[in-house]
């Protein structure tokens, strides 16, 4: 992958009942060129479109790919894929980091009537989750919009060492000091 191809990686961090989010446009060489923040409701069901508007409000053209740190932010505020890369028109990929069995059994214990029977059928509408090494360490990708090898070469690309996608830890980064400083209420 040439070094000037960028990708929007979104992450989130919480503590309230508000989860800072935090995208990080990353070059595949490691340039950090970008940064936009949102936030979404803990145990709601409004993270798609808060990941939507972070891509949105940052106006970048040149991004090529979305990635998102997981399916269900901000306490089971299950993302839909489908619609955050029909919105944004770009592939998106969602890089996971612990296998699991899923997270039916977990929605269910947390959730019921319409609550769970909107999440479950967001959840159950997301392509399966594949497998992918990437610096000997193992994460777990969904992807639309690209097929699972490509995806899988562009996690690779924009992981230069270990196993989390830069545009990942740098938004990861971002969205704990967003959640310290303004959505804990520090600031």
């Amino acid at each position: 992958m040439k070094a000037g191809v960028r990708a929007l990686g979104v992450s989130e961090s919480y503590r309230g009942d508000r989860s800072a989010l935090a995208g990080a446009v990353v070059r595949a060489d490691r340039v950090v060129d970008g940064v936009g923040f949102g936030t979404c409701t803990v145990s709601g069901l409004d993270a798609t479109a808060a990941v939507v508007s972070i891509f949105r409000e940052l106006t970048r053209e040149d991004v090529r790919y979305l990635l998102v740190s997981g399916i269900a932010p901000a306490w089971y505020n299950v993302l839909d894929l489908h619609a955050i890369a029909d919105a944004v028109e770009r592939p998106v990929l969602s890089v996971s980091f612990e296998d699991s069995p899923g997270l039916e059994r977990a929605l269910r214990e947390a959730f019921d009537g319409d609550a769970l029977a909107e999440r479950l059928a967001t959840y159950r509408a997301q392509p399966p989750r594949r497998r992918v090494t990437v610096n000997g360490e193992t994460v777990f990708v969904r992807a639309v919009g690209i097929d699972g090898d490509e995806a899988a070469d562009v996690v690779r690309a924009f992981t230069p060492e270990g196993g989390r996608p830069e545009p990942l830890r740098v938004a990861r980064l971002a969205a704990r000091a967003a959640d310290e400083a303004f959505v804990s209420g520090d600031a």
